[in-house]
């Protein structure tokens, strides 16, 4: 008997539930965008090394272009579909609106979903490369542009917009009561 290399899975992408029949093989990009339509998260070089794809696994980012569907079940999916609270913009999609942070808006998406993840992982107190002290008693540090360019370096903008990336990134952090120094 042949296993099988297919089955129903259930996804909890944005507070609902999917389920859908996936081949084992399915990488969550593809589940969101081919199976369920939700195509905000964008296919730029299906490697995981643009960024592009960047979405939020348990409040954490991850690249589904690397992540299988089946190994998402289970898990808290939040795509940029997700982000906005009704019509209400994140602070992080209103500070890349207000300082364009953007520019063709390719990478945009997982831009923003890796913006959110980065101002959490730094209020967190989670160090960078960029962290000049790393000991628990020194505290978190401020986040600077530095820190900000280090932390989204994983989310590539082919059209150059990182100076205002980083100060969207800046302003949201602070709009979010989060210590930012750009």
């Amino acid at each position: 008997m042949t296993p099988s290399t297919s089955s129903a899975i259930t996804l909890n992408i944005n507070g609902e539930k999917y389920t859908l029949p996936v081949d084992h093989r399915t990488t969550l990009l593809d589940a969101l965008r081919e199976h369920l339509d939700l195509t905000g998260s964008k296919k730029g070089c299906d490697l995981g090394q643009c960024g592009a794809c960047t979405v939020l696994l348990d409040g954490r980012r991850a690249v589904s272009c690397l992540q299988l569907a089946v190994a998402a079940e289970g898990r808290a999916i939040t795509t940029i579909e997700g982000v906005a609270d009704g019509e209400r913009l994140h602070p992080v999609q209103q500070a890349f609106l207000d300082l364009d942070g953007y520019q063709c808006g390719y990478c945009t998406p997982g831009q923003i979903c890796s913006a959110i993840a980065v101002i959490e992982e730094h209020a967190a107190g989670w160090p960078s490369a960029a962290t000049d002290d790393v000991r628990p008693e020194a505290g978190v540090p401020a986040l600077s542009a530095e820190e900000i360019r280090e932390r989204m370096s994983g989310n590539l903008c082919r059209c150059g917009a990182y100076v205002s990336i980083v100060q969207a990134v800046a302003q949201a952090a602070k709009a979010q009561g989060k210590e930012a120094v750009a």
